[in-house]
């Protein structure tokens, strides 16, 4: 089975008067789990298509996201060994992920 593009899904949403979020990796350092680029979208309702990392920086991205369609505030969020959230979320790996999130207007 072909896997659906999360930015296909994205505009699929919009057009169905979803308001969407979508989440995209644009930095990563050391071991990271998805690729630059990768994306995640994420609608008002909770659901969610794509993969920018894995588990709970997944989960923190979703949350972000539910203020980002509210407030229409794009935002950059990072996870990181030196960073105290990257240990709540579960990024104790050694790597590094830098994910920019916007509504999709």
């Amino acid at each position: 089975m072909a896997r659906t593009d999360p930015l296909t899904v994205a505009e699929r949403w919009k057009s169905e008067g979803r308001p969407v979020a979508i989440a995209t990796v644009i930095e990563t350092w050391g071991s990271a789990p998805r690729p630059v680029g990768s994306h995640l979208v994420i609608d008002a309702e909770g659901n969610f298509h794509g993969s920018v990392s894995g588990g709970c920086v997944e989960g923190a991205v979703i949350t972000e996201a539910f203020d980002i369609i509210e407030s229409g505030q794009s935002r950059i969020l990072e996870f990181g060994v030196a960073d105290e959230t990257a240990w709540r979320v579960g990024l104790s790996c050694g790597g590094r992920i830098r994910v920019f999130v916007e509504r999709l207007d």
